[in-house]
């Protein structure tokens, strides 16, 4: 997990934007018990970012604790794989996104 100034830096924009990132779904944050939020790190990837916002739509949330639990929690789906790890493995997002509907109703 990276702070807001991290993602900011990796992903070349502001702490400012990044938090605007989080409001509006587009990134995954949750709250830190100090200050702020904390991001995973791997939603930066190319096989994850641009899956993140077609994601909140798909499971009716851009609650960062809830997007974490559903791309790492292994599913049967999956054989068994988290989403994100079948992701990186060459599932089609298209996949993910069906999943996630159907978890999401």
């Amino acid at each position: 997990m990276i702070t807001t100034d991290e993602a900011a830096e990796l992903a070349g924009t502001s702490r400012v934007t990044i938090n605007a990132w989080i409001k509006a779904g587009r990134c995954i944050g949750v709250a830190n018990l100090r200050r702020g939020f904390k991001l995973p790190r791997w939603q930066f990837e190319p096989t994850v970012w641009p899956l993140l916002q077609p994601l909140v739509k798909s499971l009716g949330t851009s609650d960062g604790w809830q997007l974490l639990s559903f791309l790492e929690t292994p599913s049967m789906a999956l054989d068994g794989q988290t989403p994100r790890a079948a992701l990186e493995q060459g599932v089609s997002s298209e996949r993910i996104l069906a999943l996630a509907t159907a978890e999401a109703h």
